[in-house]
């Protein structure tokens, strides 16, 4: 079943009413910035040629740069950074 908008901000506010004071500034200050955003960037159509002209060795210092990053959140707009990486 697909949540309604309602539903959503429901959900959204309910969440935001257990945080304290500060949490829930960090959480507006994230909301204006993806109000401000623009998605730019190529359709993944207009990408489909250049599918298979990445070389193997390229491919696997790619894989390995996003492990050793793995998924560490830096907020340009904070001095804080995070980790999430599984065990």
């Amino acid at each position: 079943m697909e949540a309604t908008s309602v539903d959503v901000e429901k959900e959204i506010l309910d969440e935001i009413h257990k945080l304290g004071k500060g949490q829930q500034a960090e959480v507006l200050e994230f909301v204006r910035s993806l109000a401000k955003s623009e998605m730019t960037g190529a359709p993944g159509k207009m990408l489909l040629r250049f599918a298979g002209t990445i070389d193997r060795a390229d491919l696997d210092k790619m894989a390995e740069a996003i492990q050793a990053d793995c998924e560490n959140v830096f907020c340009s707009n904070s001095r804080r950074s995070a980790v999430f990486c599984p065990s």
